[in-house]
């Protein structure tokens, strides 16, 4: 019988150690994910270890994560974030990232929505935020006061453009963001453009949110402002419409009937004079732009025109302008537009 010496035995064992470190390699490096392009988890307050693993699980591989997480505690110190998990990276590198707090920002678009609740139910579908926690922060008149804004003008600070951002920043983090964005689009020509007309930016925002909800269409904003800023400087109730419709909180409303006008709110234009109390929208740029640069003309009036082309008749006198309001009312009673 053959008899194994001690070399033998140690060969076999150090073969057999090579083979379990070649293994444990192999489940730690190997790459987690099974993609081909980088994929991403979210990871909440609310998650622990297992379910962190489980959103791995769902286009990677688990059992190298699994063990580094047991052996470095990761389970009590687990960060929220938006984290990248790239085709390349192995358990190592991806536990480095979960526990070092090293996520991925995301671009957020803010939209240009009519009410801040709206905007909260839209910036919790990509942030972390929920939209109640948003809302709240919105209606806050003590974090609004130390912005430089009450629940009236607050829509006056957000700029609709698209921002980078990490899907973990907090409400407060993220107004202060907001207020920093809007005061470098204002900084420079648009702050002395408004200086020029008299008026300051919550002002501009707020004619600019009335044209933008008069006409999609950019090329005649600055005539709208024009029409408008005339109305102003001779202290002429502005009329608009949209007005009416943000009072009554009915957007969805086609035409504005005379009892609709004694609606007693600030933001009725019909009964009040002077801009209302604050944006009935988040403003275009385009529409900011307009106001700041706005057609220089006599016009008084406005009416939609009767082609309904989303665009607009101009008057200077009353009459001329109850003739085009008259073709408009006969325009949409034909359409049975009520």
């Amino acid at each position: 019988m053959k008899t194994f010496n001690a070399r033998t035995y140690l060969y076999i064992a150090g073969s057999g150690i090579v083979i379990i470190l070649l293994l444990a390699l192999f489940t730690l490096f190997i790459p987690v994910s099974h993609a081909d392009d980088t994929q991403f988890i979210y990871v909440d307050e609310d998650d622990t270890q297992d379910s962190v693993l489980n959103k791995v699980s769902a286009f990677g591989r688990t059992t190298g994560l699994s063990i580094l997480m047991r052996h470095t505690d990761y389970g009590n110190h687990i960060r929220t974030g938006r984290y990248a998990i790239e085709p390349y990276e192995g358990a190592f590198l991806v536990l480095r990232h979960l526990k070092n707090g090293q996520q991925k920002s995301l671009n957020v678009t803010i939209p240009e929505v009519r009410t801040m609740d709206r905007l909260a139910a839209v910036l919790s579908k990509r942030l972390m935020i929920d939209s109640t926690t948003i809302a709240d922060a919105l209606r806050d008149s003590a974090m609004l006061q130390k912005l430089g804004y009450d629940t009236c003008t607050i829509s006056a600070m957000f700029v609709p453009n698209t921002y980078d951002l990490y899907w973990n920043v907090s409400v407060e983090a993220f107004l202060k963001r907001m207020k920093k964005e809007h005061d470098d689009f204002w900084l420079g020509d648009r702050q002395a453009k408004a200086n020029r007309l008299g008026l300051t930016p919550n002002e501009v925002c707020t004619l600019a949110s009335i044209i933008d909800e008069e006409t999609s269409n950019n090329a005649e904003k600055p005539m709208i402002a024009g029409m408008y800023l005339n109305r102003l400087a001779q202290n002429m109730p502005l009329q608009a419409d949209p007005t009416i419709k943000f009072a009554l909180r009915q957007f969805e409303l086609k035409r504005i009937y005379r009892n609709m006008l004694q609606t007693d709110s600030p933001y009725n234009t019909y009964r009040y004079e002077g801009l209302p109390p604050g944006p009935i929208k988040i403003a275009s740029i385009r529409g900011i732009d307009a106001v700041l640069s706005p057609v220089e003309h006599s016009y008084l009036y406005m009416c939609a025109k009767e082609d309904f082309s989303g665009t607009h008749n101009f008057a200077t006198t009353y009459s001329e302008h109850q003739k085009n309001a008259s073709r408009y009312a006969k325009a949409l009673n034909d359409r049975g537009i009520k």
